[in-house]
């Protein structure tokens, strides 16, 4: 009996998806519930499970290809397991794959060919067709693994014999890529756009966390961030200018008295904005807590669609890869987001006297349809104020 492999819906919003890759070759045996293909849609990529153990009896849609809702892009034909099939080893649980994530990461990686837990099953293909070894590949994702990104990112050395190597090589821009372009166009399109600036002196923060860091890690199992005190300070912010946190609807201007904070991650596929609800109720722990979920579930592009819809505020992070400084983007149809930035050393004048301090500038682009000069210039700096004496918004003065 051959039974449909059909795209499944994934939301109200989306009608077509792009195949991501095979994790199951044409005439092969698959267990149920075993991971068979993944498609990509333009804000997250997830696999859809064999319904049953059978053999890919045909694919109909090849990697790259586009596929709409409900559409059959391959078939499986029931079938029980060959003898000459291992049966496939158990599932972990999550708490038990962390368990493993970091000893993972420690060994060294193998230096020759053939079979490497850390490669995808994806990346494994991509390098079986470039004739390419784990040894020849530095994997990005979660304990070392190996992706198709990393794969596909790998740039052969030039060759010294002939000078310089030169290679093109065109693929598919990925669905999220698509958006992610599209969304920018129309930020810059339809909005009034504007940067203002400020500098903090993280020296408070930085020492808050050296002396609480240790029994923060000992009773959370989290480190303590620098991303909580600033999600705190946002709110903070947002609650004396309301402008910030809110939207334009239509010919309508809406408020909201509640704060979800989009915290703007890597992912394997590029970067995503997952939203943490109602930020306003959350501690320092359960804001960490959250963050280093997103980080680790966008790496192994496991975010849920429902998880990037919705968003009153945005924060993202530049100084993690060494900016100094930028103007950063609005998230549409909000009308604000916060640029971080690398800490450094500066000499400024305090009291009369030069120090030196850990500084770090910070960036607020607004729309200025929505949100006026003064408001966001008073915002920025309210925001630097909790941030340079955190007491201030525990004590909300």
């Amino acid at each position: 009996m051959s039974v449909e492999i059909k795209v499944p819906s994934v939301g109200e919003s989306i009608t077509e998806v792009q195949i991501g890759a095979w994790h199951a070759e044409q005439g092969k045996w698959v267990a149920q519930d075993s991971e068979i293909v993944e498609l990509e849609t333009d804000k997250a990529t997830f696999d859809v499970p064999a319904p049953l153990d059978g053999i890919i009896v045909e694919i109909l849609k090849k990697t790259g290809e586009m596929a709409a809702v409900g559409e059959v892009i391959g078939y499986l034909e029931e079938a029980e397991r060959p003898a000459d099939q291992a049966a496939p080893a158990p599932e972990k649980s999550p708490e038990k794959a962390a368990a493993v994530a970091a000893p993972q990461a420690a060994a060294p990686a193998p230096t020759g060919g053939g079979s490497d837990d850390r490669v995808m099953p994806a990346a494994a293909r991509v390098m079986a067709e470039k004739g390419l070894t784990p040894a020849d590949i530095t994997g990005t994702g979660p304990g070392g693994r190996i992706l198709k990104e990393d794969v596909l990112a790998y740039q052969a050395p030039a060759s010294s014999g002939n000078g310089a190597f030169r290679e093109e090589e065109i693929v598919p821009m990925s669905p999220i890529r698509k958006k992610i372009a599209e969304r920018l166009v129309e930020a810059q399109t339809n909005a009034a756009l504007l940067t203002t600036f400020n500098e903090v002196d993280m020296s408070a923060v930085m020492e808050l966390r050296a002396q609480y860091k240790d029994l923060f890690l000992k009773k959370y199992d989290v480190k303590l961030g620098f991303m909580s005190f600033f999600v705190k300070a946002v709110v903070d912010g947002l609650s004396q200018f309301p402008q910030i946190n809110a939207e334009i609807r239509g010919t309508d201007l809406v408020f909201r008295n509640y704060y979800d904070i989009g915290i703007a991650v890597g992912g394997g596929k590029g970067l995503v904005v997952p939203v943490m609800r109602n930020a306003e109720r959350l501690s320092f722990a359960e804001i960490e807590l959250k963050i280093n979920d997103f980080g680790q579930r966008a790496r192994a592009n496991k975010i849920g669609l429902d998880e990037l819809q919705g968003g009153t505020f945005t924060i993202t992070n530049g100084g993690v890869y060494g900016s100094l400084l930028s103007t950063p983007i609005v998230n549409p149809p909000q009308s604000g987001v916060l640029g971080m930035h690398g800490i450094q050393e500066r000499p400024i004048a305090v009291n009369g006297q030069v120090v030196i301090r850990p500084m770090m500038y910070i960036a607020l682009t607004y729309d200025h349809r929505v949100v006026d000069g003064r408001e966001a210039v008073v915002f920025l700096k309210r925001v630097k104020e909790a941030l340079e004496e955190p007491a201030r918004m525990l004590m909300e003065i």
